[in-house]
């Protein structure tokens, strides 16, 4: 289960572009090309409770590494519109997400921005806004374009989460030497039987990795998640059991993620993405439902996996 959630860290890490309007997507490509060290403390407020994290990062030539308060022995990296996954020093697996060749209508819309301070730098202030409500307040620093706090709302206005940089130094490190060549990337564009919308979330590209884990990746345009399928049942450590739609679920909350776990009729399944929670019903509704597999098969995995 850590492998699919370390994956899946590196999925949602940063906001996708693909139905937003020109100048935040504009803004959006800037801070990932910015170079910078920073320490950042991540707050949310989940039906389950709080979950925080105080997390170190740098991010160099459009690659944003993760300090070890992450995982003690995965490192995940991410740039503009991919992702890899980092274990013990090695790459064991990466991808680019490609988005659709049509455009999507814009989902998300956003105001002119207003000047703001930020660590004593000088920023700027966006609000982006979905179906008349605010949905996220972005903060860029007006130097070098990175973002620097993000809060994301639910439905009814109230805050789901906070990112912000508690310090930052726009002199990132040096950048290490490429590890691309120490593992396999996992083969993008396969077939599958997942949805190619989930609600508001497009399915961008779905991945195979060396291991045999199928995943997808959804995104709306800021807000996205991977849905996973494997042959063996998932396990949870203090997940809690919640039932959305008469379906019965296992979902754990961390920060900035969520994750859901399930078994359906053809195997193991999880959710993992950063979508606030009034969002989670609609995408669950879409997949398959949970069910018990049976004996048979429960012994058959337990064989072969």
């Amino acid at each position: 289960m850590r492998r699919v959630l370390a994956i899946a860290a590196a999925l949602v890490l940063l906001p996708a572009t693909a139905a937003l309007g020109a100048e935040l997507d504009e803004l959006l490509e800037e801070s990932r090309e910015a170079s910078y060290s920073a320490e950042q403390v991540i707050t949310c407020s989940t039906p389950d409770g709080v979950r925080d994290a105080v997390i170190e990062l740098s991010q160099t030539s459009g690659e944003l590494h993760l300090g070890a308060a992450v995982h003690p022995d995965v490192e995940v990296a991410s740039g503009s519109g991919g992702w890899t996954l980092v274990r013990e020093g090695s790459v064991v697996s990466s991808a680019n997400v490609q988005g659709a060749a049509d455009e999507a209508e814009a989902r998300y819309t956003v105001d002119d921005g207003a000047d703001t301070n930020y660590l004593g730098r000088d920023a700027t202030l966006y609000r982006m806004t979905g179906d008349e409500v605010v949905r996220a307040e972005l903060v860029f620093d007006l130097e070098i374009g990175a973002l620097l706090r993000v809060v994301t709302f639910n439905a009814d206005g109230s805050v789901y989460c906070e990112r912000r940089f508690v310090t930052f130094d726009p002199s990132a490190p040096e950048p290490a030497e490429s590890e691309s060549a120490a593992g396999e990337p996992a083969e993008a564009g396969v077939e599958s039987d997942l949805p190619v919308t989930l609600g508001e979330f497009e399915r961008l590209d779905v991945y195979r990795d060396e291991e045999g884990f199928l995943f997808a990746y959804y995104s709306d345009g800021f807000f996205s998640f991977a849905v996973f399928q494997i042959p063996a049942a998932l396990t949870l450590d203090d997940a809690s059991i919640v039932t959305l739609a008469e379906r019965v679920y296992r979902r754990s909350f961390g920060p900035g993620q969520v994750t859901y776990a399930w078994e359906s009729r053809s195997g193991g399944m999880a959710l993992v993405g950063d979508l606030p929670p009034d969002m989670h019903e609609q995408v669950l509704a879409g997949l398959p439902e949970p069910q018990d597999p049976g004996l048979l098969r429960r012994l058959w995995r337990s064989l072969f996996g």
